[in-house]
Parts: C-alpha cells; sequence; structure tokens
C-alpha cells in the first residue's frame, strides 16, 4: 500500500476530505520521528505496536565490488515490535 492508498483508505474510513487524512498521516510521521529522535525514543501504540530506536555498534564490512574490507560506522536505527492484535491479524 502506498501513501496515497493510505490517505485516500483514511479519508473514506473516517469521512473527511483527502486533504484532512493527508494532513493527519502527515502530522502522526512527524510527531513519531520526533519522538523516536530523543535519547530514549518510543512510541508504543497499544494494539498495533512499538516504534523504538536501537543503536547499532560500529563494525567491519567488505565492499562488494572490490572484496577490500572497510568500516562501517555506529548508528541509529528503528526498530518496530508488533502488538497482539496486529500478530492475530495477520
Amino acid at each position: 500500500m502506498t501513501k496515497a492508498e493510505l490517505v485516500e483508505q483514511m479519508a473514506k474510513d473516517a469521512g473527511v476530505s483527502k486533504v484532512a487524512a493527508a494532513a493527519a498521516l502527515d502530522s502522526f510521521v512527524a510527531n513519531v520521528t520526533k519522538a523516536l529522535k530523543k535519547k530514549a525514543g518510543k512510541v508504543t501504540l497499544v494494539g498495533f505496536g512499538t516504534f523504538y530506536k536501537s543503536k547499532r555498534k560500529a563494525r567491519k564490512g567488505r565492499n562488494p565490488q572490490t572484496g577490500e574490507p572497510i568500516k562501517i560506522k555506529a548508528s541509529n536505527v528503528v526498530k518496530f515490535k508488533p502488538g497482539k492484535k496486529l500478530k492475530d491479524a495477520v
């Protein structure tokens, strides 16, 4: 499902315009992003799941074209753990 399809479905389900649904979706994405930027970033939607930030350590990798070893920097990654209702539905 694309963002446009999601906005269309949200508008239909909520009985609002596509512009209002797009604004609501953009606000949701912006607020989840803002919450995950914080030090203990975590967003829990009961029944749906939890978005959380995890630290990935620095590691060694390999350039696939040349086979040359490279260093990969440490970084933050976003993970998602589905909730019980979502697991049961799928």
